[in-house]
């Protein structure tokens, strides 16, 4: 299977309900286990998380700059605004996107390690993938929680954005200004927060990387 086909399977996985083992049978053949696949995904996250990170810091400066405004054309401020907004909503969905192409993998792996727990023969051994599968669940638990508790966090400081952009877009005046002037503190407080959720986060995943591949 030709790399295009292989991500338009893909494509047509996200929109047809049980159609991940399919997707995930066709990697296996080629040599790639749901393990590593995970593993990537779990990359994937991290680095999506660093970008939105980067984004809604950018988009702070942005606010903080408009407080600043003495004079020149306020539609501009606005239109910087709302694209910063933008592409702050677009890193969120991103984010979302992340946390359920993991979850979906992950069920795939654990359901498959379960079952062939039964196609041992060795005890010892069974005993042994038995305790790294219950360590591998307990990390992942504790690494999509993580996830999940930086993405919640999003939400708010969306909202405060949307609320600024909004009433700047309505109120091109110095009224509008004084607005968000009030607003800075709160908002800055909500983002040093996500920030600190999303660097917990990447912080969990680079440990979860870790341990998969030394079990690799």
């Amino acid at each position: 299977m030709t790399l295009k086909n292989l991500s338009l399977l893909f494509i047509l996985c996200t929109l047809l309900p049980g159609c991940s083992k399919m997707y995930y049978s066709t990697l296996d053949s080629m040599g790639i286990p749901k393990r590593d696949i995970m593993v990537h995904r779990v990359e994937k996250a991290r680095d999506t998380q660093e970008e939105t990170k980067e984004q809604f810091q950018t988009a702070l400066e942005q606010f903080t700059a408009v407080t600043n405004f003495t004079g020149g054309d306020l539609e501009k401020v606005y239109n910087k605004l709302n694209k910063e907004y933008l592409a702050s909503v677009d890193q969120a969905d991103e984010v979302n996107k992340r946390i359920k192409d993991i979850e979906d993998v992950s069920s795939a792996l654990f359901e498959e390690w379960n079952q062939e727990l039964s196609q041992y023969t060795s005890a010892s051994l069974k005993s042994n993938s038995q305790r790294q599968l219950n360590d591998t669940k307990k990390q992942y638990r504790q690494l999509i929680s993580s996830m999940k508790r930086a993405e919640k966090k999003i939400k708010p400081v969306l909202a405060v954005f949307k609320d600024q952009v909004l009433y700047l877009k309505h109120n091109l005046n110095a009224q509008a200004i004084s607005s968000l002037k009030g607003e800075l503190s709160a908002i800055e407080s909500d983002v040093s927060v996500l920030i600190s959720a999303m660097e917990q986060s990447i912080d969990e995943a680079n440990s979860f990387i870790k341990t998969m591949e030394k079990k690799s």
